[in-house]
């Protein structure tokens, strides 16, 4: 009798954390916006009790980053990390390609968008389910494998634009295109084509935003930005200066792993685009 009665109040106590818990967030959440500091102090203890340390490790980073501190937010998801769950990890890694991002850390950026892609094309992403439960300001909402996979490698095409590597961003962009087209995705690529002089495809690209051909076209801010560009191309007369491509390298095995993902969400064309026998030699 008294075990029972232990078990009632523990459920009991439980489901009061938990009401507890979604009454608090947005004071937590006005706290953490008047006084960041305070609430990393919070996050820090909360972390070292282990106390909801998925939530708390998150939090901190984003606070971090707020703040300029993303090289201390790196270093902690990276120390801590292993004391939260394992699905928690994924939404860590997107927190770490975030504050690689901040601190300009284009390479370790790079590296672990390519091995959450890989993650992807293996069958390991979103515990091997089509869609996962993801948040953004608050909201619920739900993503698919095909929108992971295409904000992935937007973030992988962004990345090499960084490093002036427009032949692999380019190759990274048009992937996108093919998984969850986009009108932000298709000004980028434009962007890529007119660094390589190659402004007749930048201009069909940059049509197809302002003629609404692509998803997202109808977007003030996209249809503004590829006008911008397509003026840009107009005004270009000679060829821009070659660039340094040495050192440009997408492994094959990454490259396989995607197109073998992408002939499962569609119809069987060419294995290769022209484009990876452009690159094999470099």
């Amino acid at each position: 009798m008294v075990v029972r009665r232990r078990r009632i109040c523990s459920m009991l106590f439980t489901r009061f954390l938990l009401v507890m818990d979604l009454m608090l967030k947005p004071s937590m959440l006005s706290w953490c916006r008047k006084d960041p500091e305070a609430a990393i102090v919070w996050f820090w203890k909360a972390i070292n009790a282990g106390d909801k340390v998925d939530s708390a490790l998150k939090d901190m980073a984003v606070v971090m980053k707020q703040l300029d501190r993303a090289e201390e937010a790196i270093e902690a998801v990276k120390s801590f990390r292993g004391r939260c769950s394992k699905q928690a990890q994924e939404s860590l890694d997107n927190v770490l390609i975030d504050l690689y991002k901040k601190c300009g850390k284009v390479e370790e950026q790079i590296e672990m968008i390519k091995r959450k892609l890989r993650s992807i094309y293996q069958g390991e992403a979103f515990n091997g389910k089509p869609t996962k439960t993801a948040r953004s300001h608050g909201k619920k909402f739900q993503v698919s494998v095909k929108q992971e996979t295409s904000r992935l490698l937007g973030n992988l095409g962004w990345a090499y634009m960084q490093k002036t590597n427009f032949i692999a961003a380019e190759v990274v962009y048009k992937k996108a295109q093919m998984v969850d087209p986009d009108a932000n995705k298709a000004c980028n690529l434009a962007i890529c084509l007119i660094k390589q002089a190659r402004y007749d495809e930048a201009h069909s690209t940059l049509l197809d935003v302002t003629q609404g051909r692509v998803p997202g076209s109808g977007d003030a801010k996209a249809r503004s930005r590829a006008e911008k560009l397509l003026m840009e191309v107009s005004s270009r007369e000679g060829p821009d200066e070659l660039m340094d491509l040495m050192g440009f390298n997408l492994d094959d095995d990454f490259v396989k792993g995607l197109e073998k993902l992408m002939d499962e969400w569609g119809p069987s064309r060419s294995k290769r685009l022209p484009i990876f026998e452009e690159i094999s030699s470099f």
